[in-house]
């Protein structure tokens, strides 16, 4: 994972459902992951929900003595969806600068499944990475084959030539939250080749 300029912390953002209505098997993977970053000392990264897998990453990361910064619109604070207890908070103006510091105060990302908004991140961040924008590694938890379709997705992309194939390298699929430390630290280095435009910034 890539250091951060002036910052020793590994923070991984996490991008999930804040849906309530879901089976418990995604919400066992949310609290075992959390419980897995707190337990390597990871700081998570979330839209600071206190509701559905987000909450529940949350709750889990915290429970088990980690520490979560939550990034989130003052507008939904206004509409009491924040968490009450995380270890940091980040007030932005929009919806597009907290998804932007999100990822830019982040070592890697996470999909669990999720929504419109989760897979609005997820294939922001890839977009990112395929530009060079973010080289980190990006894991897709594949829970119950709930990405099964978006992987076949892909896989159409390539076959179609709507992505080079080299472009599959961008993201790791995993079935559990156990497999996850071990993508963080064993990933294959990004060495995109399209460099029209500046990465300093996202």
């Amino acid at each position: 994972m890539q250091d951060k300029e002036n910052s020793s912390e590994v923070n991984v953002v996490v991008y999930c459902a804040s849906s309530a209505h879901i089976e418990d098997v995604y919400f066992d993977a949310a609290k075992q992951l959390g419980k897995i970053l707190a337990k390597n000392n990871i700081t998570c990264v979330t839209g600071a929900g206190s509701q559905g897998l987000m909450g529940a990453v949350n709750d889990s990361v915290l429970e088990n003595g980690g520490k979560v910064k939550g990034i989130i619109p003052q507008f939904m604070i206004d509409s009491g969806w924040c968490h009450s207890q995380l270890t940091e908070l980040v007030v932005t103006e929009s919806m597009h600068e907290r998804k932007s510091l999100m990822a830019k105060q982040s070592d890697a990302a996470i999909a669990l499944p999720g929504g419109f908004g989760t897979l609005e991140e997820l294939a922001e961040i890839l977009t990112w990475k395929q530009l060079g924008l973010y080289k980190n590694p990006i894991i897709i938890l594949n829970i119950n084959g709930y990405y099964d379709p978006l992987l076949e997705m892909f896989n159409k992309m390539i076959e179609e030539k709507f992505l080079h194939h080299n472009y599959s390298k961008m993201w790791q699929v995993v079935d559990s939250p156990d497999e996850v430390i071990d993508c963080l630290q064993n990933f294959e280095a990004w060495q995109p080749s399209f460099n029209k435009y500046d990465k300093k910034e996202l």
